[in-house]
Order: C-alpha cells, then sequence, then structure tokens
C-alpha cells in the first residue's frame, strides 16, 4: 500500500507523459487525493465499532479494488480513482493497526512499536519504488500494476490467515458518530490534528516537487530518480530507527518539537545543497529524516490522547495528515512556478518558505497541545 502511495512522487513527470497530462492535471489528481482523506474518519471508525481486524480489512479492499481499476482501465480517470481508493485504504488500514497495537502495548513502549510498524514506509521507497522503476523501465507506465494487484490479494489472505478475531467483531453496537463526536471536541485532539495538517503540507511542498526539482536541475532520469527516491527512503529508515532508540526515552513532545525545528533548518539549507545533485541528495537525506523523526514521534502520542475512541482518534489524526497533503498539493506547484518566473528566487527557494510557515504552525499547535494534556505529562 505504501508503495502505491509513494511511486507516484518521483515519476510524476513520466506518469504524465504516459497518460499525456501536464504537471498542473497531475497536481490537481493528487489534490484530490489528499483532500479525499476528509472521508477517512468515517472509514475508521469501523475498528472502534466493528474491530480492529475488520477495518484493515476493509482498507485492503478498498486498496485492492483501486489498483485493479488500473490493470483493467488504463486512463487518466482510472488513475484518478486508483489515487483516492488506495488511499482511502491506508487511511482504513493504519488507524486500525495502530489502535490494535495500542490495545496491545504499554505507552511507555509504543514509540517503538509503532515505529517498527512505520518501516514499512521507508522500505517502500528502498525496495518497493526500485522495483516499480524496473517494471516501468520494461513495461511502460502501468506495468507496476498487475503486481501491486496481486500483492493486496495476498495481504488480505494473509491477514484473515494470520489475525485472530477481537472483541469488537461479536456485533457490538455501532457508534460511528458518537466517537467522532468526542475526538472534535476534544482540545488535545484537536491541536493534534492542525500539528498534523501543518507538518504534513510543508512535507507535501518538497513530496511535489523534488522529483522536477532534479529533472530541472540536472536531469536526472528514471534510474537516477530511483536513486533519489532509495536515498530518502534510507533517511526515513534513519527517522524511524531514531524514534525506536530515542522518543519513549526523551518524551514524546520534546522528541515533536526538536524534529520541527530540525526539520525547518535543513529546508532552509535546501537551495544552498541543491548546487549539485550529490548535494540535493544530502539535503533530501536529511529533510525526511527529520519529519519521519518528527511523525513517527507524534502516533504514540495521539495514541493515547483519547484511548476511549483509539481507531477514530488515529484516523481522524491520519486525516488530518491527507488534508495538509491536499494544501501541499495545490500551492507546491504554484510556489515552485512563481519562484523560477522572477528571475531573483529560485522556486525551491520559495517553497521553501512555504515549508517553514507551515512548521512554524505545527509548533504552536504543539504548544498548545502540551499545555493541553497534563494527565499524560507524568508519562511522557
Amino acid at each position: 500500500m505504501n508503495t502505491t502511495i509513494r511511486m507516484v512522487y518521483p515519476f510524476l513527470p513520466l506518469i504524465g507523459r504516459g497518460m499525456g497530462v501536464d504537471l498542473v492535471t497531475l497536481s490537481r489528481a493528487l489534490t484530490l487525493r489528499s483532500a479525499s482523506g476528509v472521508f477517512g474518519p468515517l472509514l475508521g471508525t469501523v475498528a472502534d465499532t466493528r474491530g480492529r481486524r475488520t477495518g484493515m480489512l476493509l482498507g485492503l479492499s478498498l486498496f485492492t479494488v483501486g489498483v485493479g481499476l488500473m490493470v483493467f482501465w488504463s486512463s487518466y480517470t482510472s488513475f484518478v480513482f486508483m489515487l483516492v481508493l488506495s488511499l482511502l485504504g491506508v487511511l482504513t488500514f493504519l488507524p486500525s493497526m495502530q489502535a490494535y497495537l495500542g490495545d496491545r502495548v504499554p505507552y511507555r513502549q509504543r514509540a517503538l512499536a509503532l515505529a517498527l510498524t512505520e518501516t514499512s514506509w521507508s522500505l517502500s521507497f528502498i525496495i518497493g519504488v526500485p522495483i516499480i522503476a524496473f517494471l516501468i523501465a520494461r513495461g511502460g507506465w502501468t506495468a507496476p500494476f498487475p503486481f501491486l494487484l496481486g500483492a493486496g490479494v495476498l495481504a488480505m489472505a494473509a491477514l484473515l490467515w494470520m489475525l485472530p478475531r477481537d472483541r469488537s467483531e461479536d456485533g457490538s453496537p455501532a457508534m460511528p458518530w458518537q466517537n467522532l463526536r468526542k475526538v472534535l471536541t476534544h482540545k488535545p485532539a484537536l491541536a493534534g490534528i492542525i500539528m498534523a495538517l501543518t507538518f504534513s503540507a510543508s512535507n507535501e511542498l518538497v513530496n511535489l516537487i523534488f522529483g522536477v526539482w532534479l529533472e530541472d536541475s540536472f536531469g536526472v532520469k528514471i534510474a537516477a530518480l530511483a536513486a533519489a527516491s532509495m536515498v530518502i527512503g534510507v533517511s526515513e529508515l534513519s527517522g524511524e530507527v531514531l524514534v525506536i532508540g530515542i522518543t519513549d526515552r526523551m518524551g514524546k513532545r520534546r522528541a515533536i518539537g526538536i524534529g520541527l525545528l530540525l526539520n525547518s533548518l535543513v529546508a532552509l539549507g535546501l537551495p544552498f545543497l541543491g548546487t549539485s545533485m550529490a548535494g540535493a541528495l544530502v539535503g533530501l537525506f536529511f529533510f525526511y529524516l527529520t519529519f519521519e523523526f518528527t511523525i513517527v514521534s507524534s502516533l504514540p502520542l495521539m495514541n493515547e490522547i483519547l484511548p476511549v475512541a483509539r481507531a477514530t482518534m488515529m484516523a481522524v489524526f491520519m486525516s488530518g495528515t491527507s488534508v495538509g497533503r491536499a494544501f501541499g498539493d495545490m500551492l507546491a506547484v504554484p510556489l515552485y512556478g512563481y519562484g523560477e518566473s522572477t528571475g531573483v528566487l529560485s522556486g525551491i527557494i520559495v517553497v521553501v518558505i512555504g515549508v517553514v510557515m507551515f512548521n512554524a504552525i505545527a509548533l504552536l499547535a504543539l504548544k498548545v497541545l502540551s499545555s493541553s494534556v497534563q494527565n499524560l505529562g507524568a508519562r511522557d
């Protein structure tokens, strides 16, 4: 699932040429994908009302249908549907899985547990995207989708086989609206959602344009873009390893704040490092490392904010990240294009200014959240 989400970014120009659409049209499709995340909380409540395993299976089903469309009907329209359904699948699966772990892992060890599962995100760039590049190079831009469809079917079978039924699958009364109301009227939850929205928007600004930036600056091709994706994947894996090693001991809120500050500093260095391909890759490495450290450190904190509606809380949090990415998708191309058109500021400089502004808002939201969660103070 993560590979499907991530494969779009490094190969965005190539996919656009394959479908005969320009970058602006593709950015609209990605904006629609991210905006569809507003439906994530409704789907995420399934895990609170019908069981964690049921929520995970629903997420995998949405994903499988989405990539299946591209196998049988390759067009821009089906591409948009694939983007939306695969994201909704992830936004249903992840909160269900995270709630399953939250039910079973003590808070003092939860950063370790959730960070271990988050390695699938970085490994999708280290392993998944190079496989996608291999398939595209030999079969064209649609070649990965049969592979992804088969992987989705196998994942559903493995989940049914390996994961036992949990107690909510006994048909207990569904109360999705009550759970959503609990989340949306809880001050720490709202602060966490705003934090998620803004730091995800800042990251998406770079996500959307890094492939274009590398092509414009250095004329890189498929193999080089795959290499860049592997560098980013290794950086994210490094961030997850850092979370495993220090976040539980450092404290979740402190780790998030440090991550946001370091991410902003690295972003400010991108225009200077980007004078060479090697420097650009070093900058991207540390940018994604600090972001991954920040977002993974936030997962155990948000997982404990509202235990009575844990899956719904995580679904709304993930939805916040998705809406934030929609803002980033809408702004990235105009900001980059504005910088390139001025002749004074490069596109990447204008994008970096946006990154720092969004991170500043995230820091303010973290401050509000920290002042509201006194009940976590002794453990965090």
